[in-house]
């Protein structure tokens, strides 16, 4: 256990000694050898079309016409069926996508380098709340917006980036959540800040007035504008953590609609999988838990370097938007993850739970020695194909996972 022990502190170090920048917007083709436009990339552990979700079907079937490889939505099903197109996880990649986590050749990916240990990270940029792709809706105002982060923010954030020599996210997500967000489900103060942050250098790089109006609109309109930035944050901080023997702090968590897959850090990119929970939360009007799809994204990253429903704590604006009962459960669900993790963070603290830093590096063996299993805050797609999101909530990782990565630890390490 002593190995295990040091192994773990070392793992904490690296997770505590990250240092996550903004540096650059990318177009997925510039940064994916070998990568083409029949290659999709989606959330979650490895999955093929059969098994696919109504939500990831729709994404899918989106993305292909937002390549142009397809017209409809019937000639966009027939290249999947005729094997055409190929699917693998963003995380195969180095990157992450939130809820269908759909990445293809030409969207514009966010760059986030880890100044500490030199790693690169990839995300797309989000779209905004609603009917959007990454909640399975495909209609032709979605593929447009697509189109337009693609031929419009996507050049004038590259510019503004490069303007101002790359962008700190680790302060931005410190600051913000001394100011109630989570970086999951809330990220209000987050993506203020970030405006605030990128707005002289935008004024400065586009040139059209009418175009900066509209880039800075869209930015301050969308809420969750800051969450990809966090996901990136979350995969360029925990990747370095990989690899490290006799660790069994979790590296990764997501999910992709059937099946939740966890990595650790001793096992390197071998995936634990189990079948997938169904988030309980509140709906927006019209909708019910009968109309719900099971849990799906790649945003789990956040809460495996200790954000999202790690910090609900901190975030009591957060509570009612995803059910999660009262303030003081809110705080218990923080309280409760210290005891599955291997410490606690440096920089990230929670105020109301007077300032002390946030719980950091699941540990198999005390989620299974414990029996907790880390929570995470969730969006909620409809369970059809391109409706798109209908409510918000809690959902608890799959325990089987951990059993199963615990076996694996347990074999290779001869335990």
């Amino acid at each position: 256990m002593e190995k295990i022990e040091q192994a773990n502190a070392k793992a904490l170090q690296i997770i505590n000694d990250a240092q996550p920048t903004l540096v650059d917007v990318k177009y997925a083709y510039e940064v994916f050898p070998g990568f083409d436009k029949k290659t999709i990339l989606h959330a979650g552990p490895p999955i093929q079309w059969e098994d696919m979700c109504g939500p990831m079907k729709g994404a899918v079937l989106g993305a292909i016409r937002y390549e142009g490889l397809a017209d409809t939505e019937e000639e966009a099903e027939k290249l999947v069926i005729n094997g055409e197109i190929k699917f693998s996880p963003n995380h195969h990649w180095g990157a992450v996508g939130p809820m269908t986590g759909m990445t293809t050749y030409s969207m514009p990916v966010f760059v986030v380098k880890n100044e500490a240990f030199g790693n690169c990270t990839y995300c797309t940029i989000n779209e905004g709340l609603g009917k959007v792709m990454r909640f399975g809706a495909n209609n032709d105002e979605v593929i447009e917006r697509l189109k337009w982060l693609e031929r419009a923010l996507a050049p004038a954030l590259k510019k503004a980036i490069a303007l101002a020599g790359g962008i700190n996210l680790k302060v931005i997500a410190a600051q913000a959540l001394t100011m109630g967000d989570e970086m999951h489900q809330r990220n209000v103060a987050a993506s203020s800040l970030f405006l605030k942050t990128i707005i002289p250098y935008l004024i400065q790089v586009v040139e059209d007035g009418e175009q900066l109006l509209e880039i800075t609109e869209f930015i301050a309109g969308n809420e969750q504008f800051f969450l990809n930035l966090a996901m990136a944050m979350g995969k360029a901080t925990m990747d370095p953590a990989y690899n490290i023997p006799y660790s069994t702090v979790v590296t990764a968590m997501c999910r992709n609609g059937k099946n939740f897959g966890i990595r650790v850090s001793c096992t390197g990119d071998q995936w634990f999988e189990a079948p997938v929970e169904m988030p309980k939360g509140l709906y927006f009007p019209g909708f019910s838990a009968e109309d719900a799809n099971p849990d799906m994204g790649d945003s789990a990253i956040v809460e495996s370097f200790g954000l999202g429903g790690f910090c609900m704590a901190t975030a009591p604006a957060v509570v009612r938007f995803v059910g999660a009962g009262t303030f003081q459960d809110a705080i218990n669900y923080s309280k409760q993850m210290y005891e599955i993790t291997v410490g606690k963070s440096t920089h990230y603290i929670l105020p109301n739970l007077d300032f002390e830093g946030t719980p950091t590096g699941i540990d198999v063996i005390k989620v299974v020695d414990k029996g907790i299993a880390p929570v995470i805050n969730t969006g909620i797609a409809h369970k059809e194909p391109g409706v798109g999101q209908v409510g918000a909530g809690v959902v608890n990782a799959p325990m089987g996972c951990f059993e199963k990565a615990l076996v694996a630890i347990g074999e290779k390490l001869n335990l």
